[in-house]
């Protein structure tokens, strides 16, 4: 058998499945909050006043466990020039092309633009969850201030629901990536095949 490459640590693995967990949650009980058509989610979480009550929990918590996650990939998801080169041949990739694309690193840019949407989104929402968090924080806030918090709160859950989306069908497409984040190992060949560089990297041969 092929020695494996260790993709992610436990810790990274376990963190993230958390959040995971834990958007699912926030999510539900958010789009039950946000419009009667999905009210019915309430069921999921002892009714509508729980649900209420449950939601900004399983946000903060959500935020805390990505700000772990966050500290652990930065560096791996900064923005390199080969980066810009992936993303303008990305249309070739998505053609199913992938022999045309640059060589790339941990992540492609793809993934990192994933990453700082989901860094922005999440920040969003922490920051306007505060001010119309009833009863606690609301009251210290004007009105127009908690209106425009509501607004900002609804268009940054929007966006990381389609990040998450765009996230989890990459995964799928690109096969290998579930396993290496169950299982926290990669093939040499896959490595080789979907990010040289950091095959390259973790094999001492920059």
């Amino acid at each position: 058998m092929a020695r494996l490459i260790r993709r992610y640590s436990d810790g990274t693995r376990i963190n993230h499945w958390m959040v995971a967990l834990l958007f699912l949650c926030a999510g539900l009980t958010g789009l039950a909050i946000f419009h009667p058509v999905f009210w019915f989610f309430t069921a999921l979480f002892g009714g509508g006043t729980w649900t209420k009550i449950l939601h900004p929990f399983f946000g903060l918590l959500m935020v805390l466990g990505f700000v772990f996650l966050f500290f652990q990939v930065w560096r791996d998801n900064l923005w390199q020039p080969r980066d810009s080169e992936w993303m303008r041949r990305s249309p070739r990739l998505l053609r199913g092309d992938e022999d045309a694309m640059p060589p790339i690193g941990k992540y492609n840019a793809g993934q990192k633009g994933v990453f700082w949407l989901f860094a922005v989104c999440l920040l969003v929402l922490f920051v306007t969850g505060f001010v119309f968090w009833q009863p606690y924080f609301a009251n210290a806030f004007p009105i127009l201030l908690r209106r425009i918090a509501v607004l900002l709160h609804a268009i940054a859950a929007f966006l990381l629901i389609l990040g998450v989306i765009i996230h989890v069908y990459a995964a799928i497409w690109v096969k290998g990536s579930v396993r290496a984040m169950t299982r926290g190992w990669v093939t040499p060949a896959w490595a080789r095949r979907h990010h040289p560089l950091w095959y390259r990297q973790v094999n001492g041969d920059q």
